[in-house]
């Protein structure tokens, strides 16, 4: 007997519950034939990385800390409840030193001075005149030396994460890379070349060249291949309000550098600091060319800089002071020009890697449409062919939306192009 119409319509309105045979076959649309034998090897891969990371402990071999297993935290807590705390002073003089009855005269700030011996903890090699130490309350012995006071701004200027940028991601350097990669890494890889030949490796490079040339995109790679600890400075955060508080930026920025196994000082925008000294007749300027002084000063001073290495960029490289840029100081100068139609192909090729796009696009008619266009206008065209894909509802982006993009950017936005008039000065 067949259905009622009504009976059709309750089952609609109520429909039968899924049972734990449908969820179970529900669970499996759209699973490959590996796709839970992968998942569970991910997942073993994954809990065992975490359990090296832990025995490993903390990978910083500077910080002198044992492994995790070795701790013994409730003895050290009881430790440090029982230590009184320590008052931060300055060791102005040594008097007779090297001999058993050495003496330190200290400075505690808004106290008074005092002569005073060394704790049972610390070594007479350990103190020099100037440092900074931490002196008991009672006798006011030294118990530890501090390290120098660094300003919080200039700490913030480390990048702590590793920018996700590598050699790969930029396009049509190849000579560049290759001349950083000779200046940055290879004295730190393999310094004993330079000792065998009797040479120093160069201090510094500029990189200079138009806007959108990957100055910058180069720097945050070379951050990424190296372990060294990288600060990025921008070249208008050194100009400070008051006089020598630039200098002083300068002065702890480098003094931070030297205290790192290997550093890289990246100056970004150096011509806001690094301009040709000149005389106003007003004096408004002075303080800019003291930083910028200073920043000479360090970087061919009288002490070794050890394992640091100064890369610069600029759009304005003949605004730049001379001394600057004389070899010693800065031994590479490296031009970013504009792309040629290879370096064009591969950066639309690069820009591309991560678009859905359609199969048999001509990159090389692309980038012949693009002459004189640099690294940041290949990427805007490529925004701007994933807008028209967005606009007409498809999900990848033809050969038609990049044309149309070529003649929105480079040939509508032609007039706003910085390109022409920073070649002049490159």
């Amino acid at each position: 007997m067949a259905p009622e119409p009504e009976d059709e319509i309750k089952d609609e309105k109520n429909p039968r519950p899924l049972d734990e045979d449908d969820i179970a076959l529900l669970k499996t649309y759209g699973l490959g034939p590996y796709s839970t034998s992968i998942k569970k090897a991910e997942k073993e891969i994954k809990d065992m990385a975490k359990k090296v990371n832990d025995l490993c402990g903390i990978k910083e071999s500077d910080t002198g800390l044992a492994a995790p297993s070795q701790w013994d935290l409730v003895s050290d807590k009881q430790m440090m409840q029982e230590e009184q705390p320590l008052q931060v002073a300055r060791c102005t003089k040594i008097i007779s030193p090297n001999s058993e009855d050495a003496k330190y005269v200290i400075n505690v700030k808004q106290i008074a001075k005092f002569v005073v011996g060394l704790g049972d903890k610390v070594s007479p090699t350990d103190i020099e005149e100037g440092m900074r130490v931490g002196v008991d309350r009672n006798k006011y012995q030294i118990q530890i030396p501090l390290p120098p006071k660094i300003d919080p701004s200039v700490t913030m200027m480390t990048v702590e994460e590793k920018p996700d940028v590598t050699y790969n991601d930029v396009g049509g350097c190849k000579e560049q890379i290759e001349k950083m990669r000779e200046v940055v890494e290879l004295p730190m890889l393999h310094p004993e070349k330079f000792v065998k030949l009797g040479i120093d490796p160069p201090k510094g490079v500029l990189c200079y060249g138009p806007p959108g040339t990957g100055k910058t995109l180069l720097a945050r790679a070379v951050a990424n291949r190296t372990d060294a600890c990288f600060i990025r400075v921008i070249g208008s955060e050194l100009v400070q309000k008051y006089v020598g508080e630039g200098a002083r930026m300068v002065r702890e920025l480098f003094q931070m550098a030297r205290s790192k196994k290997a550093c890289i000082v990246f100056f970004d925008e150096v011509d806001a600091i690094g301009g040709a000294r000149f005389d106003d007749g007003v004096g408004g300027d002075n303080e800019v060319q003291r930083t910028m002084l200073e920043i000479v000063n360090q970087l061919d001073g009288f002490d070794a800089r050890g394992n640091i290495k100064v890369l610069m960029a600029t759009n304005r490289p003949d605004t730049l002071d001379p001394a600057l840029l004389r070899p010693g100081r800065l031994d590479r100068k490296v031009e970013f020009g504009l792309p040629d139609l290879e370096s064009r192909t591969q950066i639309f090729k690069i820009h591309t890697r991560t678009m859905n796009c359609e199969r048999d696009i001509r990159f090389e008619l692309l980038a012949r449409l693009c002459p004189n266009s640099t690294g940041a206008d290949i990427r805007s065209v490529c925004t701007e062919a994933g807008m028209f894909a967005i606009r007409a509802r498809r999900k990848t982006v033809t050969e038609k939306d990049f044309l149309d993009a070529v003649n929105k950017v480079i040939k509508g936005y032609q007039k706003f192009s910085a390109t022409p008039k920073y070649m002049v000065y490159n």
